[in-house]
């Protein structure tokens, strides 16, 4: 069973699952280029290799768990938490633990080993979203969980250990301390001001226009003022929305689209870098806060984190994000 740890200076948990360790690996004798692996669990025709599918998109008449299907959702084999079971908060002295209950559900992203998730049409792009969005609304039911984060790491230096284009759901029993920083600096930010920091932001970045790569009637992407990793992205909605799955369904094929030119952009400017892709959302018990806007945030693997960022948190960047919109908006697409 995994556990959760709180650290008892800073306040963050930590989730200690050994299962983690024994996942197996498709990476150690690939070259840079896919190639097939007929072992590949995602692959169609190995559904018996992974959990039961707890979400698919298939074509009526097609049998569950067997080829067919466009997009799969599974629970991950090798989970971080796992849903059996109850919390068990204990205090050992001045250390708090709990049972490390949660979910963790692999969105299989599509059929094509060979496709990554900047290949994806439009239409199947949009398919990922939806399987995001009703995944999140079936998870909100549990009254154990109180975030759910939605990820994808693409490549192995990114931290995938499968190449077939996948991304993660984890949901957990405790709002993780990096959303809590973003909630606490939004909060702050609205009692000063009575305004969401983030629409704000929103309406500087169309105003100036010097960091803002692509946007549509409903979204946006911009290089963020002060950002951790060069090419660092942030795309957000226009309008307020706080929470990712009270986006409105009208608006998915738009963000589907914005978000696949946005990913080919930073493909083909940065020669198909390693990244990671995250949802920051509001917490599960709150409510269409007025101070917090959901966000995805697009992370490209370009420098390395070392000893002064883990020891002090600031982050060397040698990119400017102005530099680096002025570049994405200049690439075809």
């Amino acid at each position: 069973m995994p556990e959760l740890r709180k650290d008892p200076i800073i306040g963050r948990w930590v989730i200690i699952s050994t299962e983690r360790g024994k996942r197996p690996t498709d990476f150690s004798t690939l070259s840079k280029k896919k190639r097939q692996n007929s072992a590949c669990p995602f692959c169609p025709g190995n559904e018996s290799a992974t959990p039961p599918e707890v979400l698919a998109f298939r074509p009526p008449g097609s049998e569950p768990n067997k080829p067919g299907w466009t997009l799969r959702v599974i629970s991950n084999k090798y989970p971080a938490l796992k849903i059996e079971g109850d919390l068990n908060r204990e205090g050992r002295g001045i250390f708090d633990k709990m049972d490390g209950i949660g979910a963790h559900e692999v969105i299989i992203e599509t059929p094509d080993h060979f496709k990554n998730m900047v290949d994806l049409t439009d239409k199947e792009m949009e398919d990922v979203l939806w399987a995001y969005r009703e995944r999140t609304l079936d998870l909100k039911k549990d009254p154990r969980f109180r975030y759910i984060i939605i990820f994808k790491n693409q490549g192995e230096a990114a931290g995938a250990s499968l190449e077939h284009s996948h991304s993660q759901l984890i949901a957990t029993p405790i709002v993780p301390k990096r959303a809590l920083e973003e909630l606490e600096g939004a909060h702050k930010y609205y009692e000063y001001k009575e305004r969401c920091i983030f629409c704000d932001i929103i309406r500087q970045e169309i105003s100036e226009n010097v960091r803002v790569v692509i946007q549509n009637d409903a979204f946006i992407a911009i290089e963020p003022f002060a950002p951790r990793f060069p090419f660092e992205t942030w795309v957000l909605p226009k309008s307020h929305i706080a929470d990712f799955e009270d986006t409105k369904k009208a608006d998915i094929p738009l963000l589907a689209k914005l978000l696949k030119e946005m990913l080919t952009r930073l493909s083909k400017a940065l020669n198909n870098p390693p990244y990671n892709f995250l949802i920051h959302t509001s917490p599960i018990d709150t409510h269409h806060l007025e101070e917090y806007h959901w966000h995805i945030e697009i992370m490209p693997k370009l420098t390395r984190v070392a000893g002064f960022e883990w020891g002090t948190g600031f982050y060397i960047n040698p990119t400017t994000p102005e530099d680096a919109a002025k570049y994405l908006k200049e690439i075809e697409v």
